[in-house]
């Protein structure tokens, strides 16, 4: 099973794409999984605007499966003094699978500061039971490991609100596109008021990246809660906090619901 270290030091370039072969232990049903989708938009914008200031946000929207070997081109479509707008296609053997919209932003000197996005209060990751069984869920899910805090499980007719503490089991993987590889591994909490099995898919994936990923034992503490679901769709916001309950990832998605 490739980590996603080994995945990553794979990938080739040519004058105009980031090449990548994405095998089943990161598939997702027929497609590649998400998260590793959004993070091989940014492992190539990286490789081609190497001069880039940090990441400030980013809008994916999953148009396509993502299925063969994969190619991600590059296009920067604005940049000023300190903003950088960057678009990025990641293409399929079906065409079209992911396009990125990217936004950096070098810092600047500010009189203004403001925080309140809290941790909640948690038992430490070593301290709390499986969010799943070993071995269960979709192929990319054996990369992580899972611990369950608080709320509802998949088809466990609980609250549609995951409260889990997630990390790459691959120990080198550390860097931003790593962690957002990551902030994407739970299940959409609408699958928590499933009463049987259903398809569901991810449409739209969009973020603020609020700060540097860490370098300590990569846990993370992951929230995502369905706000909204009706209508075959879901709306749900995620935040992803450090484990000394630094938020790292503000996030929402609109996901497509086949019950």
């Amino acid at each position: 099973m490739p980590s996603y270290s080994e995945l990553i030091d794979a990938l080739r370039t040519d004058e105009e794409t980031v090449i990548a072969t994405v095998g089943d232990d990161w598939k997702q049903g027929r497609t590649t999984y998400g998260g590793l989708s959004a993070a091989l938009c940014l492992e190539a914008a990286a490789r081609r605007l190497p001069e880039a200031p940090p990441l400030r946000s980013a809008q994916f929207a999953f148009v396509g499966p993502a299925a063969g070997e994969l190619s991600a081109r590059v296009e920067v479509l604005r940049q000023g003094k300190s903003a950088l707008f960057a678009n990025v296609d990641l293409f399929g053997e079906g065409g079209l699978a992911t396009r990125g919209v990217l936004t950096f932003g070098a810092a600047r000197s500010s009189r203004l500061a403001h925080l309140d996005l809290p941790a909640p209060e948690t038992p430490a990751p070593e301290a709390c039971e499986l969010f799943i069984p070993e071995g269960a869920g979709p192929a990319f899910a054996q990369q992580f490991e899972f611990r369950y805090v608080t709320g509802g499980r998949p088809l466990s007719g609980g609250p549609p609100d995951f409260l889990v503490w997630i990390r790459h089991r691959d120990v080198a993987a550390r860097s931003l596109a790593a962690m957002v590889a990551l902030a994407d591994a739970l299940p959409p909490p609408a699958l928590s008021v499933f009463d049987q099995f259903a398809p569901i898919s991810t449409m739209t994936w969009s973020m603020d990246v609020l700060g540097a990923a860490p370098e300590d034992d990569g846990w993370r503490l992951m929230s995502s809660r369905a706000e909204t679901i009706g209508e075959g769709y879901s709306a749900q916001a995620m935040t992803l906090w450090s484990r000394d309950g630094t938020p790292l990832i503000a996030a929402r998605q609109t996901v497509a619901v086949f019950l």
